[in-house]
């Protein structure tokens, strides 16, 4: 690893997990992670940090590693965190990318934050909305998580916990296989490297080590009312998705082109969710890098 986490406080009294890669003279960039995920998945951005010359934020999210937990949390609470982060590093406008679960909190800061410049969603999650089915096309695992989120109950906090004490155990020979049917054959393929699955199972693993709850709190958060609407975002937004995810079906990405105003669309139809990132990291970060010129 080649970050080393920090905490600040919030106005409200909660710890926030932070970490930053590259030169701090350069522009800022904020990272949302994945659900679930923790900060230390910014490590896999330290070569296009150096190589665009930014300087890239990441946090673990309320509940995740060592932020303190926000429970009842909407999607549009992570602009609060980023403050408190940016004002604790001196730091103003930025621009700001989501991966999967974290594609919606960039997309918070696009929609409330007048310091966010541009928001990128790389594979990120769509609103429920009632035209719209929103786990089709999605693996087994996915499908069945998400029941039993809308039910909630003690079947959904057995099956939390389950699949907590599952990702906390991951190591690099097993995390493939722990992510089932939600893998496609592309992105199986690029996660071949043993650098990427030791840093993918080791984040998970991290970022669950304080147990479910920012993993059920995220769940929550975009199953409900999101705190602001897609039809309002003006910022500048590019949503990068690709037609192998099992995750988030490119029907995701689809609809968010669809429906921000300010949206372009980076349809990379070959990819899967993992791949889309693993194979596109210099594409994704010059558009991060173009959005200061």
């Amino acid at each position: 690893m080649t970050i080393s986490p920090s905490t600040c406080t919030t106005p409200d009294g909660r710890q926030i997990e932070f970490a930053t890669l590259g030169n701090p003279a350069h522009p800022t960039v904020v990272y949302h992670h994945g659900t679930p995920g923790s900060v230390f998945l910014l490590d896999g951005f330290a070569e296009q940090a150096e190589k665009f010359g930014l300087f890239v934020i990441g946090m673990s999210r309320a509940g995740y590693g060592k932020s303190t937990a926000h429970t009842g949390r909407s999607v549009a609470d992570v602009v609060a965190d980023v403050q408190a982060v940016l004002a604790h590093l001196g730091r103003t406008n930025y621009v700001t990318v989501g991966w999967s679960g974290g594609g919606p909190h960039a997309l918070a800061c696009a929609a409330l934050d007048p310091n966010c410049l541009h928001a990128v969603s790389l594979a990120g999650v769509a609103p429920v909305v009632d035209d719209f089915d929103w786990t089709e096309g999605m693996g087994p695992e996915n499908i069945e998580e998400f029941a039993l989120a809308m039910q909630g109950g003690p079947a959904y906090d057995a099956a939390m916990q389950h699949t907590t004490e599952v990702f906390c155990a991951a190591t690099a020979d097993t995390v493939i296989d722990i992510f089932g049917g939600l893998l496609s054959e592309i992105d199986k393929s690029s996660m071949a490297p043993l650098a990427a699955r030791e840093l993918i199972a080791s984040a998970l693993a991290y970022g669950l080590s304080a147990g479910p709850g920012g993993f059920r709190d995220d769940d929550q958060a975009f199953l409900h009312d999101w705190g602001f609407t897609l039809d309002a975002i003006t910022t500048p937004v590019t949503i990068f998705f690709g037609d192998h995810d099992l995750m988030v079906p490119p029907r995701h990405g689809h609809y968010l082109a669809a429906t921000i105003p300010s949206a372009q669309s980076r349809h990379l139809a070959d990819e899967g969710h993992i791949s889309l990132v693993l194979n596109h990291g210099d594409e994704i970060f010059d558009v991060i890098a173009g959005a200061f010129a």
